[in-house]
């Protein structure tokens, strides 16, 4: 891609570029969701990608698709915002495209989105939504409000926590229990030993010492205290949806979670997944998302209850979510749905994705060790056997010697994680 092509005018905004001109995703970020993103790009359009990212990370390294543009590790988010007004003259005859997969980016560009639309499609909430759906505590209230099962729910407020005599409240709720960060964006920076996403905490004094540390660290934001939702990683379901900005709902995907990622840092991504329309749960998600008046991608975190078999719902992303290529794999590209209503002002036909396909990133072997009813591993592995699979990274259109290579090596530390922080003995070994 050229550089040498006139500068933009400002007030001309993303459409000034004709109808007829080349689309160019920019994306932020490096991780396995972003090479998604434009591997959809790629097979919707035939089109390659700028990521924009600290450094080219192995999901996007050496990639034929994509074009990285590095920032350094400790660029700031001015420095970033600076640069994509730079691409953004560069391509000035280009319909681009921004997209963010991580909430802190997600909340640059909602911030900095007056200096960003008028080059960009910003295809994002307003600042005040994304404040109130993307905080854990309030999605709680919002949820209760409309009557959306959730977990019972406890708010630990830090602000003051720099104060004399400031002290936690006071938790009732029956342990072990689950407490993680009210709001992503806020904990992001915040480092100290034992960090996790998820806490699954065993005891009153283990919640104390969480306490402490987040207060020495310095968090000021919120912690939510949760009651532990029983059930294995069978019991979660994923749904991805997308809002247009007429306000209609033309995506909508559901899936069946069979595995979860058990490292600290990646406690509660899915690490495979099979694609099952679960109406019940998807009007929820309708419910949710007409009401709050949202516009975009969305990403819903939920369990089903055991108990009483009612979908209790976690969270929603403010985004696509890491493992948005199993609404690809499943028939319903989203930047189809994406591209289609805010660069083409095509109205879309709504769809809701019924195909059924397996999305996983572990060896096969792997999954099955830990996929232990019997109705399940049924469905793995006659998926396994029809050829019903995918994997994000898995490409043949990128299948470059060193992309191969760089699959195969993060399948086999999928295994030495796995052995590491969650080795389960079951039926059958590896």
């Amino acid at each position: 891609m050229s550089a040498s092509v006139p500068a933009l005018d400002a007030a001309a905004g993303p459409d000034a570029a004709a109808p007829s001109a080349p689309l160019l995703p920019v994306i932020l970020g490096a991780d396995i969701g972003v090479y998604a993103l434009a591997r959809s790009f790629h097979e919707a359009y035939g089109v390659r990608s700028i990521v924009v990212s600290g450094a080219a990370l192995g999901p996007v390294a050496g990639s034929r698709i994509i074009e990285n543009v590095l920032l350094g590790p400790d660029a700031s988010p001015e420095v970033m915002v600076d640069r994509l007004v730079e691409l953004a003259q560069e391509y000035s005859s280009h319909r681009l495209v921004l997209l963010a997969n991580s909430d802190w980016l997600v909340r640059v560009v909602v911030r900095h989105r007056e200096r960003l639309e008028p080059y960009y499609v910003v295809p994002y909430l307003s600042e005040e939504l994304l404040d109130r759906i993307s905080d854990k505590a309030t999605f709680a209230e919002i949820c209760d409000e409309l009557g959306i099962d959730v977990p019972r729910t406890i708010v630990q407020d830090f602000a003051g926590a720099g104060e004399p005599g400031w002290a936690p409240v006071g938790v009732d709720v029956a342990y072990p229990l689950i407490a993680k960060a009210a709001s992503s964006a806020d904990y992001q920076d915040v480092h100290f030993e034992g960090k996790k996403k998820v806490f699954e905490i065993a005891d009153q004094a283990e919640l104390d010492a969480l306490w402490v540390s987040l207060a020495a660290a310095g968090f000021r934001g919120r912690f939510v205290v949760q009651e532990l939702i029983p059930g294995d990683d069978t019991h979660m379901r994923s749904i991805t949806a997308y809002v247009d900005s007429r306000g209609a709902i033309t995506l909508l995907c559901s899936a069946h979670v069979l595995l979860e990622e058990h490292t600290p840092s990646g406690l509660g991504n899915p690490a495979a997944m099979i694609t099952q329309r679960i109406d019940p749960m998807l009007e929820q998600a309708r419910h949710f998302l007409t009401s709050t008046g949202y516009v975009g991608f969305a990403n819903f975190d939920v369990k089903v209850d055991p108990r009483d078999g009612v979908y209790r719902f976690f969270e929603v992303n403010p985004r696509i979510g890491r493992n948005n290529y199993y609404v690809t794999a499943a028939g319903a590209n989203p930047m189809r749905f994406l591209v289609e209503d805010r660069v083409d002002g095509i109205a879309v036909e709504p769809v809701v994705v019924e195909r059924e396909v397996l999305y996983s990133i572990l060896p096969h072997r792997l999954l099955l060790k830990y996929v232990l009813d019997p109705a399940l591993r049924g469905r793995v592995q006659g998926l396994v056997r029809s050829g019903a699979v995918v994997h994000p990274l898995r490409y043949r259109a990128d299948g470059s010697a060193r992309r191969r290579a760089y699959v195969l090596v993060a399948l086999l530390n999928q295994v030495r994680k796995f052995r590491t922080y969650y080795p389960k003995a079951t039926q059958t070994g590896f």
